[in-house]
């Protein structure tokens, strides 16, 4: 840099705006905070505040400013109040003229317990940057102080901001993004520090439950080993695992630094439950470095206003999804059988959601921000979750690429590779650059695998590529067979709601919608839970009459029943498996 350039560099950040903000929480029963920003060395005649409409990690815009009251704007030195207005849903303008010093001061009502919402109540605070904070258009790279003041004494902060040094409850962060993937939680919870790897770590649980500590984080220091053996070491410093116990929440947001999830209260003792936590903790931890450092170009600089377009979230949520199984194997958390357990209700689901035959997984992915949040009666006929077909095309990767090399290479080797080309410096990458990686580990063109599985609609081949590893996915069809409605059925305040309504079933044809209340099969009353017993009284090709309210009108249609359909399927070893088969499923799943 020259003499002019540095000197030129210095006077911008003499000169750049100092931000400040303070968090206060007075009254926690009234699910506000008490936000307050201090701006000085401004310059400019005017100040724009925009609110973030969505947060990364989670595809949906959410309208942010929806939640922000009593909105106000004075000088900082006369204390005088400063004209402003809205002049759209997330942006406040505020007429500076002469003020060098601006102190901002609003609420935001927090009463929305999710991974990516706020939350306030009589025992914590929670939130996420994007859901509390303004940030200034053309100066997101300027750094940011956050000034927490707990309602009570005995409230604890716990954040992967870092704090300031000499000051009590007070964090920086050195831009906008970083405020924005730093949550932080502040209140009654216990705080359970580890190490892992060398480098410190925190288990921080919010909430009454039945979680064990010490078990978690023996099972959560398996699986640190086993992702920072994957990607050659850990990215960060320090780590913050945030558990909030709930009433049969579930989610999970990943960070650079820290992860948030949310599980059911008591959810952590029945075996196969606590496994589907260790999966969902696997998850966020993974997305460290898949989604965090390795991201798609669309992903590389957010833009908080408006919805950010990427059809590679099959790969950053679905591979993702399937390590999330592989994970606790490999950790020894759970053995091959459960696995595979595992594995065959994921291919369950996917077999038993029409919409696999109508909505491509590129388009998926394409489509997040408008279909996979905002699901209604008809989802399951429209559309397939980028998570759930992305972790199967990721296994049918995974097993190609395993029996082209005779498990020499495997998936593993794609993202050691996107680590290093892409991860390391976090330069994002294209759709081709994403293929072109996984065809050199794979050593063949994969273009046709593309059109097929990612652009196209045919039915995925577990079979074949399950194959040469001595595995059979079977179809499941209770006794003799139920005979085939097409519809989901749930009782809701003493109501039988007919919820689904598969496209082309007899239901559908019958012209029964969604949200139809089910009263009767040929006049007699019938519920949600007996159904299947009542239509064991019935073959394929009968015709019953069936009693509905539709928009409470009385109708009674007939409705012809069709063959049975697998209730699930299952993978399984096949009969007399060959040596070769044996050794590349021993291989895979003790790899895997």
């Amino acid at each position: 840099m020259t003499t002019a350039s540095l000197s030129k560099a210095q006077n911008i950040v003499s000169t750049a705006p100092t931000l400040a903000y303070t968090v206060a929480i007075p009254e926690p029963n009234s699910h506000l905070f008490a936000v307050t920003l201090h701006i000085t060395r401004w310059t400019e005649a005017v100040l724009n505040l925009k609110m973030a409409v969505w947060t990364p990690g989670s595809y949906l815009v959410r309208e942010y400013a929806r939640l922000v009251q009593d909105f106000r704007a004075y000088d900082g030195d006369d204390n005088k109040t400063l004209p402003a207005r809205k002049i759209s849903k997330n942006h406040w303008q505020i007429q500076t003229e002469n003020s060098k010093s601006i102190t901002v001061t609003y609420k935001v009502y927090a009463n929305d317990l999710t991974v990516r919402t706020n939350h306030i109540d009589g025992t914590h605070a929670y939130f996420n940057g994007a859901a509390l904070f303004y940030f200034l258009p053309g100066w997101e790279k300027q750094s940011v102080t956050v000034t927490i003041i707990p309602p009570y004494p005995d409230w604890k902060i716990s954040t992967a901001l870092e704090p300031v040094s000499g000051e009590t409850n007070k964090f920086i962060a050195p831009d906008f993004d970083t405020l924005v993937d730093c949550p932080v939680e502040i209140g009654i919870h216990d705080v359970y520090e580890f190490e892992a790897l060398g480098k410190p770590h925190k288990l921080v649980i919010w909430g009454q439950g039945n979680a064990n500590p010490t078990q978690i984080i023996a099972d959560t220091q398996k699986i640190i080993a086993v992702e920072a053996d994957l990607y050659e070491g850990l990215p960060y410093d320090r780590y913050l695992f945030l558990l909030h116990l709930s009433n049969g929440g579930y989610g999970g947001l990943e960070h650079k630094n820290s992860c948030t999830l949310n599980y059911i209260r008591f959810g952590l003792r029945d075996k196969d439950k606590y496994n589907r936590f260790m999966q969902l903790l696997a998850h966020e931890f993974f997305h460290l470095w898949n989604i965090k450092r390795i991201r798609p170009q669309a992903l590389e600089t957010f833009d908080y206003e408006r919805e950010n377009y990427t059809s590679s979230l099959w790969f950053a949520e679905g591979t993702t999804s399937y390590y999330d199984m592989v994970i606790p194997l490999r950790a020894g958390i759970y053995g091959a059988k459960n696995f595979l357990e595992i594995l065959g209700k994921e291919i369950t689901r996917y077999m038993m959601t029409p919409g696999r035959k109508v909505q491509p997984l590129g388009e998926s992915s394409f489509d997040a921000w408008i279909k996979l949040y905002r699901r209604d009666n008809n989802s399951d006929n429209n559309q397939i979750s980028y998570y759930l077909k992305g972790e199967l095309v990721s296994l049918l990767l995974d097993l190609k690429i395993r029996t082209l090399s005779q498990n020499a290479r495997s998936l593993d080797d794609v993202m050691k590779l996107m680590w290093r080309k892409f991860g390391k410096d976090e330069i994002g990458y294209s759709d081709g650059e994403l293929i072109s990686t996984i065809e050199s580990v794979a050593g063949m063109d994969l273009s046709q695998f593309y059109t097929h599985y990612i652009d196209g609609l045919e039915e995925l081949p577990f079979n074949e590529y399950l194959q040469p590893f001595g595995l059979e996915v079977r179809r499941v069809i209770e006794g003799e067979g139920i005979p085939y409605l097409g519809g989901r059925i749930q009782s809701e305040n003493g109501r039988e709601i007919i919820k689904f309504v598969e496209m082309g079933s007899p239901l559908q044809r019958a012209g029964i919608d969604p949200e139809d209340e089910l009263l009767a099969i040929d006049g007699f009353k019938v519920t949600g839970e007996g159904i299947n017993d009542r239509l064991k009284d019935y073959r394929p090709g009968d015709m019953i009459q069936i009693t509905v309210f539709h928009q409470d009108q009385l109708r009674t249609l007939a409705v012809q029943l069709e063959k049975p359909q697998p209730i699930r399927y299952e993978v399984v070893r096949i009969d007399n498996p060959t040596e070769s088969q044996q050794q590349n499923f021993s291989r895979w799943v003790k790899q895997a």
